[in-house]
């Protein structure tokens, strides 16, 4: 059913002529005895009497001038829902404790009239046929992987470097260490499960094993970082890497331990990605609060994987 004969029709049906009509809605008295007439043929019925003092509902109009209305503002509420400015701003961000959920946080509470509809996809190649597809508007990602580079119309800014710490045990052989360097790690046992090929982070632990002789081991299931924690509080000879500013909380009696990581300092580069053509007002308004975030890179030498340095 053509809408705009509909909307015609609601107005005809409430000015009491089609001459009226169509002064109220900008167009010639001709368009508005088209438009009426196309949307009696589609119905099979005439809405109308016709004379020269004017228009009369028909019974058949009368009893169709209620749906017409509801039509008309089903039509302006589905055209709302997904009009920019009027729908959620969806976000994707990999996990609810990592860095980037802490920021999309401090986005929230500085700017709590934007609704946030936050997802969690699992790959930068979900994230970005989401992004092409419309069904997210932004999200938060390594720099990608060698020899997948961003399609052209995906645009990306880099939000924040994240420095990595050791997170041991209490009986870990680092676990009393002020610091360690990233060579001293070689020889431990450094446990991240969920690194799996084809991810982001999966290449970013390849290259930095390949770099500094690490041994990182992503066998096992990936139950989440609070099962993470317990084999890690119980595990003196396993350890893991995590963001500095990755949110973990654990027991008391685990007594974990967080040790810098120096001499380079490992960061892994955050960088929130979007479609070019998205113009959802709130997304511009995320790009402006991360892009004012200063810049606190760590002191000294940094390291990052070739495709994810600035």
């Amino acid at each position: 059913m053509d809408l705009n004969a509909v909307h015609t029709f609601v107005a005809a049906a409430a000015a009491g002529s089609f001459q009226d009509a169509a002064a109220e809605l900008a167009v010639t008295q001709q368009a508005v005895s088209k438009r009426v007439a196309a949307l009696e043929q589609d119905l099979g019925v005439r809405l109308f009497h016709r004379s020269p003092r004017g228009t009369e509902l028909t019974i058949d109009g009368q009893a169709f001038l209620p749906h017409a209305r509801e039509l008309l503002r089903v039509a302006e509420r589905a055209a709302a829902s997904v009009r920019p400015g009027s729908r959620a701003l969806r976000v994707d961000v990999i996990a609810s404790r990592i860095a980037p959920s802490g920021l999309l946080r401090e986005f929230h509470r500085a700017h709590p009239d934007v609704e946030l509809d936050v997802v969690h996809l699992h790959t930068v190649d979900d994230a970005v046929a989401a992004l092409r597809a419309g069904t997210i508007d932004a999200s938060f990602r390594a720099v990608l992987a060698p020899g997948r580079g961003l399609p052209e119309e995906i645009a990306t800014a880099h939000v924040l470097d994240e420095p990595h710490d050791l997170l041991t045990g209490p009986g870990h052989a680092l676990a009393n260490a002020r610091s360690v360097t990233l060579a001293g790690l070689a020889g431990h046992r450094i446990w991240i499960p969920g690194s799996a090929p084809g991810t982001e982070w999966g290449a970013y632990y390849d290259d930095l094993c390949a770099a500094f002789g690490l041994t990182i081991e992503g066998t096992g299931p990936n139950f989440g970082s609070d099962a993470l924690l317990d084999v890690i509080a119980d595990t003196p000879g396993l350890a893991t890497l995590a963001g500095a500013r990755t949110r973990l909380v654990w027991p008391a009696g685990h007594d974990l331990r967080r040790v810098p990581v120096h001499d380079p300092v490992p960061v892994y580069p955050h960088s929130l990605i979007w479609h070019r053509d998205n113009p959802h007002p709130a997304l511009r308004t995320l790009r402006s609060h991360l892009a004012a975030i200063p810049d606190a890179r760590p002191e000294g030498a940094t390291w990052a994987p070739d495709w994810a340095r600035r």
